[in-house]
């Protein structure tokens, strides 16, 4: 389509007055940013985006991601406008209510052509950053015959400021990531007013310091628009195209200002807007010659991939191609099958850390959807296998990503890979530094993506780096985030469990706390035959021992501790007290069980204890108020392991007299 502004400006019109409608009819939302870079969006939606509305999910399509995720009015407007099933304009009439896809942000799993649940600022650019890592480790191996496609991003003043822009960008640079292009709303306003009250950066010298190309243009002249963006196109580096625009652009008395950023505009602003942008129609109408422009955006995308489609039908790695494609949950079982069976015969005392480095090697061999990585902690981690090359700016089939002292862009950069598809991202760090992933770890879980994070050093047992390096309430408030599963294996089989799972529950992320000190192997007996039917891990918790003697107790740990409870249960059995030990890997798998399964584990006529090297808090809802709860409700201190397992109670000798009082009464 030519860049006529006869035409263009009419097209944006309707973004603008759909926005300012939708905002007005909820009588909440963000107006002012779709209406200012309705110019830019138009620009890029008629002549550059590759996209196909019939096609959504094609896999060669270009990503869009709207970063500045509180103008969703924008991608929803030119969702409806450029040819998409939805939304309707019945969705559109219906922004931000319940049972609407236009919700406040935009949400993936509600539409189609939402690449990702953006609004968190910041974090879309960081996830456009894993797409366009996804986009050159696939086309390394399959061609620009089969990928070959950009990742564009819109962001705002905000999205900048964040401090995981920082981290994203220097990423991004490094990595020379030249499909990447960002679009800057630079429209110096906040929510407060303008951005100059709380900043004073360059933000262009520091793209340019970063490793980018950067290029600046009037975001409301189409002509230099494209300019821009062909510039950005041409160069070897990640872009950051600099659109100078106007806050709610056509609002003639609020334009410009921060009145237009979060709330409506007013049934009298409406009206003028309406006289200054000439658009003489009611509410949610569009005539039908610009519903026309706007439908004709997808005809070169459905030309794209028709020519697409018949070079994969041609291609000799289509086989290929689509099973990369489809993922890895049936492939994940049988791929570890015969680590296991070999733990099994050769039992292995390691770190869970230890043991999950061994179950990758076969898993990274077995499936090259997998990219590793680590936030500079590698050999602290265990991520690396022999199957994973590093991935770099001279060779982007590598498998093994370093992403630096960056742990919140490495998670979110994690999520844009994954919800790129053909590659299932895992990236490591410490335990005590889920904090700083915390937010992007939620978007994992919203987004339902698989994401697997590998969170090593996860209690005490780290030892000498103390209270400021030793987890304590972080696996239990991850247990509190809805759809993510939080694996705490207790040795090398356990672990090899929570890998399959991880990777057969696509829709849900998982995150593995590891330990630092080696383990004993408890599980072996039974396992000889391993097969994926027979995961105990899968029911979330089971009964690793059963009582000897009449069972009074049930005891419950995770991780590092059911070795603990092992012993302790040996040696209540020596006093003639049947105690059961129950392996707890996942709480959210065993949560899922049936009310039958769960009253065998956990039955009522027994004491119930839990031991975990960790909060307490949350536990009463296995051992019910009166059961007992073994953790560290406390910071830990600076030791040798030992020590502090011994300093707070993590011995057989402190718990057992607990147990026993409370059986006596």
């Amino acid at each position: 389509m030519s860049l006529d502004p006869s035409r263009m400006a009419p097209m944006a019109n309707a973004i603008r007055a759909l926005s300012m409608d939708a905002v007005q009819a909820a009588n909440s939302g963000h107006p002012g940013m779709p209406m200012g870079m309705a110019d830019v969006a138009t620009v890029l939606w008629s002549k550059y985006l590759k996209f196909d509305p019939s096609a959504p999910d094609w896999a060669d399509r270009d990503r869009f991601v709207l970063s500045a995720g509180h103008g969703s009015m924008l991608i929803y407007s030119l969702l409806h406008l450029s040819g998409y099933a939805a939304p309707t304009m019945d969705d559109i009439r219906n922004f931000r209510q319940l049972g609407y896809p236009c919700a406040g942000h935009p949400e993936n799993f509600l539409l189609d052509g939402v690449e990702c649940t953006t609004g968190p600022l910041g974090q879309g650019v960081a996830m456009a950053v894993g797409m366009a890592i996804a986009e050159r480790q696939l086309n390394a191996h399959f061609g620009d015959d089969l990928v070959n496609h950009r990742t564009w991003a819109i962001a705002g003043d905000g999205c900048l400021m964040e401090g995981i822009n920082h981290e994203a960008i220097g990423l991004a640079g490094h990595l020379k990531l030249g499909q990447l292009i960002v679009l800057w709303d630079d429209n110096n306003i906040t929510i407060d007013g303008t951005a100059d009250l709380s900043t004073s950066e360059d933000v262009k010298a520091r793209h340019v310091s970063a490793g980018w190309h950067v290029v600046s243009c009037d975001g409301h002249d189409v002509a230099d628009i494209s300019r821009a963006i062909e510039e950005a196109m041409a160069d070897d580096r990640p872009s950051l195209v600099a659109c100078k625009t106007i806050i709610g652009k056509g609002a003639p008395n609020k334009q410009g200002t921060s009145a237009t950023h979060g709330a409506p505009l007013g049934p009298d602003e409406i009206a003028a807007a309406r006289e200054m942008l000439g658009w003489d129609y009611e509410p949610f109408v569009v005539p039908d010659d610009v519903t026309a422009d706007w439908k004709a955006t997808g005809e070169r995308g459905r030309d794209a991939h028709g020519a697409w489609l018949s070079r994969l039908d041609a291609s000799d790695k289509k086989s290929e191609f689509e099973a990369r494609m489809s993922g890895v949950a049936d492939l994940a079982g049988p791929a570890i099958q015969d680590h296991i069976r070999a733990l099994a015969a050769e039992p292995q005392k390691v770190a869970t850390r230890k043991a999950s480095e061994m179950a990758l090697g076969p898993l990274t061999e077995k499936l090259p959807q997998m990219i590793g990585g680590s936030a500079d902690l590698t050999g602290s981690n265990n991520t690396k296998t022999p199957s994973t090359a590093p991935f770099n700016a001279d060779d982007y089939s590598g498998r093994y990503m370093y992403y630096g002292i960056r742990e919140f862009g490495m998670a979110a950069a994690m999520n844009g890979m994954a919800l790129h598809g053909g590659v299932v991202p895992y990236g490591g760090t410490f335990l005590i530094f889920s904090d700083y992933c915390r937010n992007a770890i939620r978007l994992s879980a919203l987004q339902e993506t698989g994401t697997i994070y590998v969170m090593t050093h996860d209690s005490i047992g780290l030892g000498e780096d103390g209270p400021t390096h030793q987890p304590v309430e972080q696996v239990m408030s991850l247990r509190l985030m809805p759809n993510l599963n939080v694996y705490r294996p207790c040795d090398t089989i356990e672990t090899a469990e929570c890998w399959a799972l991880s990777l057969q529950t696509e829709g849900t992320p998982s995150v593995h706390a590891l330990s630092r000190q080696g383990l004993p192997q408890l599980r072996g007996e039974g396992d000889a035959d391993w097969t994926p039917e027979s995961n105990r891990s899968a029911k979330g918790a089971y009964r690793l021992k059963s009582a000897v003697a009449d069972r009074k107790v049930v005891l419950i740990a995770t991780g590092s501790e059911v070795h603990l409870a092992v012993n302790v249960a040996a040696t209540l059995e020596e006093q003639g007290i049947g105690a059961d030990v129950v392996s707890m890997p996942c709480a959210e798998l065993f949560d899922a069980q049936d009310a039958g399964y769960k009253a065998d584990i956990l039955p009522a006529d027994a004491l119930k204890v839990s031991i975990e090297a960790g909060s307490t808090l949350g536990w009463e809802r296995y051992t019910g108020t009166d059961g007992i709860n073994i953790g560290l409700d406390r910071f830990g201190a600076s030791a040798p392991a030992g020590d502090l397992f011994e300093k707070f109670g993590f011995t057989v000798d402190a718990i057992v007299p607990q147990i026993t009082n409370k059986l006596n009464g």
